[in-house]
């Protein structure tokens, strides 16, 4: 839980520029309305780069913490979320390079290893997760309009070319790469639909984890 002086109205309304002139007069405790105010944020963000979950509350920590040491040097082109966010990912690359799972190469090297060995036997709980997952997206693909569904089955299902697709459906190809853009924007949102979820929903960071995150952040910065 924050603190009572921190819940009270007249600090959690405060402008992040309002908070951060604050921490910088002194008032350090007010840093934990900016942690508070972005842990969600900041934990997608740490997410996209490490994809694995065991390490991103200790790059958050460290990103939240260096951020406060440097608050000097915030110069406010950008917002305060802006910011942390570039630092968060600066973290997580960093955890990556030192660990040496980084390579710029990376997804190449992924693509030459699957040519090489195939795709990792499957588990009957994958295999079952995979017939789950094909099934909705033939569902969400049948659901769509037309001239969408028409469009996402020639060029994703079966693999045409664009100028194939032109000439199968008689349009251009100008035509094909509009109705494709706008028909994998609607199977997206239908397959959000069709799971029961929406994308705000994922890589949720919640209460308990907000707590211990902000309540490390704040000893540190306290040393």
């Amino acid at each position: 839980m924050g603190s009572p002086r921190l819940l009270n109205s007249e600090f959690a309304e405060l402008s992040d520029g309002q908070i951060i002139d604050r921490v910088l007069e002194g008032d350090s405790a007010l840093y934990e309305l900016l942690v508070r105010r972005y842990n969600q944020r900041v934990y997608r963000a740490v997410r996209a780069v490490l994809r694995e979950d065991s390490e991103a509350e200790d790059v958050m920590q460290e990103a939240y913490v260096r951020a406060f040491q440097h608050l000097r040097q915030f110069e406010r082109r950008a917002s305060f979320l802006t910011w942390i966010t570039r630092i968060a990912i600066h973290e997580a690359l960093a955890r990556l390079q030192r660990s040496k799972r980084f390579s710029p190469d990376e997804f190449d090297e992924t693509d030459e290893l699957f040519l090489l060995h195939g795709p990792s036997p499957m588990t009957p709980e994958d295999s079952a997760a995979s017939t789950e997952a094909r099934a909705l997206l033939e569902e969400s693909i049948l659901a769509l309009p037309f001239v969408y569904r028409t469009i996402i089955m020639l060029r994703d299902v079966e693999e045409m070319s664009t100028a194939e697709a032109a000439e199968a459906l008689e349009i251009s190809e100008d035509s094909v790469k509009v109705r494709l853009h706008r028909a994998r924007a609607l199977l997206k949102k239908e397959l959000f639909a069709r799971a029961g979820v929406t994308s705000t929903s994922a890589f949720q960071f919640h209460a308990v984890r907000c707590d211990r995150v902000t309540s490390v952040v704040m000893q540190k910065i306290s040393l």
